[in-house]
């Protein structure tokens, strides 16, 4: 077994110092210590399931090695819908616009669309599936998902933002 190396992170806002070997990944570390809203899909970088954001990037933390992520900040879909309005707007419109399906990528998806929300992306849906892209969903044709975002979109451009 490797030898653990002490690793402080800034998780949801809150500084944590783990134990991790060096070659572990973000996702495996974040799991292991209870952050099972980050998802575990496909371990390739191919679905998105485990999208966070590192320092305020779209990240895919199963590519992400985490002690390259000392001294930064992570966002996980669960710790943003506490602390970011746009990310309870995305909650909110997921709800409404049944795009959850199983769910099982929603959290990726939601972390995904504030990405691009917070660059400045706008209520135009060819724009929203460049953004979703990368975020692999199994159950639906991504319409209510597009639709969800869109809306938040549009909130946003009209004054909610």
């Amino acid at each position: 077994m490797t030898n653990r190396i002490p690793l402080t992170l800034k998780i949801n806002g809150e500084e944590k110092t783990f134990l991790a070997a060096p070659e572990i990944n973000l996702l495996r570390l974040l799991r292991d210590n209870y952050y099972w809203d980050v998802k575990c899909g496909c371990e390739e970088g191919e679905c998105g399931t485990c999208t966070v954001l590192l320092d305020g990037v779209a990240v895919k933390s199963c590519l992400t090695l985490a002690h390259n992520c000392a001294g930064h900040e992570i966002w996980t879909n669960k710790g943003l819908g506490y602390n970011d309005e746009i990310t309870a707007k995305l909650q909110a419109a997921f709800v409404e616009c049944g795009s959850i399906q199983c769910g099982f990528c929603t959290p990726g998806m939601i972390v995904a669309a504030k990405h691009y929300l917070q660059q400045g992306g706008k209520a135009d849906r060819q724009a929203i599936r460049k953004a979703i892209s990368g975020n692999l969903c199994r159950c639906t044709g991504y319409k209510k998902i597009i639709d969800a975002i869109y809306k938040v979109a549009a909130e946003l451009e009209g004054g909610g933002r």
